[in-house]
């Protein structure tokens, strides 16, 4: 069984037109398990080619460790997108998170700093779901002023000057170090991706983002408590972002008010170019890993081959442009 094709297993939670949804299901299953694998195997051969750096494992480990916030935050961005959603808060947020866990780690220690930055993440998630699930405001006008309000708290915490002077090991861990040859921000990563893609395949909840995205009047008619699922969603984003502003702090070893700049539309292309679609109810989190691979390997194989960042934003530009086309195709 697919993502795609999910909600298939429970027909009480269809939308009206779900009998042809296993031909779809087929057709991202070729763009999923074909497509951009495939991509990505051209950018490693041709890069490699280009220069035999890349290929190394020290560079693989380099890529892995650089993609890591964004995937997490990809990961969540990804269960937004599944109920027609979008989140454009997730660098703000990790942000504000940043600097929150920069001085309290100074002042209280680590268990406190971080676990207060990540109930601070999932507080801005939290109030992002309420008002897109319960008052029904649109997901783009609460992310958008969400984004706002966190970059100017961050700022406003810190009076635009970053963090420095902390001593945390943990940090220090999870940000710079690794366990055999592997960074243990990649390890979780791979971990957090584990979780979600076990709730989008084998629970209820996960199924029913499927439905809302799908059709939400219908999963409304189906009994799904779609407001109570929407703050779910919103509330676990959040905290995934607070997880990637951690990873972020630790990597660079001060809470940066300036931090994750970029980081939601970073997340979205990892999501857009691994065939999740932007009108909801089809995608996977498969698919997403396969879209952040993509997107590091082609910036960072750009990176060794010296060539301008400027020009490295238009090519990731273009081939986004190309997996919405795509998508929209298979729609």
């Amino acid at each position: 069984m697919t993502d795609a094709t999910a909600p298939n297993a429970r027909p009480d939670h269809e939308p009206p037109g779900a009998a042809q949804r296993p031909l779809r299901g087929r057709a991202f299953l070729r763009w999923e398990t074909i497509g951009v694998p495939a991509a990505i195997v051209v950018l490693a051969v041709i890069f490699g080619l280009l220069n035999s750096s890349f290929s190394q494992l020290s560079n693989l480990a380099n890529i892995s460790r650089q993609i890591a916030p964004t995937g997490i935050a990809a990961w969540g961005q990804t269960i937004v997108i599944l109920t027609a959603g979008i989140d454009l808060s997730v660098g703000s947020v990790a942000a504000l998170v940043s600097v929150v866990v920069a001085d309290l780690v100074k002042t209280y220690g680590e268990l406190a700093g971080i676990s207060v930055g990540l109930l601070v993440g999932a507080g801005a998630g939290l109030i992002n779901g309420l008002l897109i699930g319960k008052v029904r405001m649109p997901p783009f006008v609460v992310t958008l002023a969400m984004m706002s309000i966190a970059r100017g708290a961050a700022l406003t915490y810190t009076g635009g000057v970053p963090v420095f002077g902390m001593d945390s090991p943990v940090l220090d861990l999870i940000g710079q170090q690794a366990l055999a040859g592997v960074p243990v921000s990649t390890l979780i990563t791979l971990a957090l991706f584990a979780v979600v893609l076990i709730m989008l395949k084998r629970t209820r909840f996960g199924l029913a983002l499927y439905a809302i995205g799908g059709s939400e009047p219908a999963a409304m008619l189906a009994g799904i408590p779609v407001s109570r699922y929407l703050v779910y969603v919103y509330t676990l984003s959040g905290l995934l972002a607070a997880v990637a502003g951690v990873l972020l702090t630790g990597r660079m070893n001060s809470g940066q008010p300036l931090i994750g700049s970029g980081l939601e539309l970073q997340a979205i292309a990892a999501v857009c170019i691994g065939g999740t679609s932007l009108f909801g109810g089809r995608g996977s989190i498969v698919g997403t890993a396969f879209g952040l691979l993509l997107v590091g390997m082609l910036t960072n194989g750009l990176d060794i081959l010296g060539i301008s960042s400027f020009i490295q934003q238009i090519i990731i530009g273009v081939v986004i442009l190309i997996s919405v086309l795509v998508s929209l195709g298979r729609r």
